[in-house]
């Protein structure tokens, strides 16, 4: 019996999660809990996973933003950006942490490519054995489109490090709830 499309990204979905280093999980998380201020920035879809995450630091009372947005603020010097591209070589992400790193700011790639120009620019990272729209060697396999795979284990990844920022900062459902929009 063929699988499910649902069953394939789940089937795909766990040898990445698995290989993800949880050393580097739990650097992203001390980064971020050192960091006055978070600013996220990203391309396509890797950016949409990027303004997820911002908007849950937010929810567990981090100060965050999304780089291009008109109320974005600029960077200083101890900030963090997270920087997300799936090759570590989109133009414009590898750009911005270059202003962040001029800035002062520190900067946590998230990748595939732990060898690429977002990663040495990095002061920290968590690469993510993902596939990508690239297909490189070493990359996992997948039968999704372009990057999906990355995209997807980027957003479970960050995910998780809020659970754990959650529960470092005792921020449970309904505090949490208590900082999402109230204007919807």
């Amino acid at each position: 019996m063929a699988d499910d499309s649902l069953t394939t990204i789940a089937r795909e979905l766990e040898p990445v999660l698995a290989g993800v280093d949880r050393d580097e999980l739990e650097g992203t998380v001390r980064a971020l809990e050192e960091a006055p201020r978070v600013f996220v920035t990203g391309e396509g879809r890797s950016g949409l996973m990027g303004r997820a995450f911002a908007m849950r630091l937010m929810h567990l009372g981090l100060t965050a933003y999304v780089v291009g947005e008109t109320t974005t603020p600029a960077l200083r010097d101890g900030d963090l950006l997270v920087a997300v591209s799936g090759s570590g070589t989109t133009a414009h992400t590898v750009q911005v942490a270059k202003a962040a790193v001029a800035a002062g700011a520190r900067v946590h790639a998230v990748t595939s490519d732990a060898e690429s120009a977002l990663a040495r620019l990095a002061a920290t990272r968590l690469v993510l054995p993902a596939a990508t729209k690239h297909r490189r060697p070493g990359e996992a396999p997948s039968r999704q489109p372009l990057s999906s795979l990355f995209d997807q284990a980027t957003h479970l990844s960050l995910d998780a490090a809020c659970l754990i920022l959650a529960e470092r900062r005792q921020v449970d459902n309904d505090a949490a709830r208590a900082a999402h929009a109230n204007t919807e």
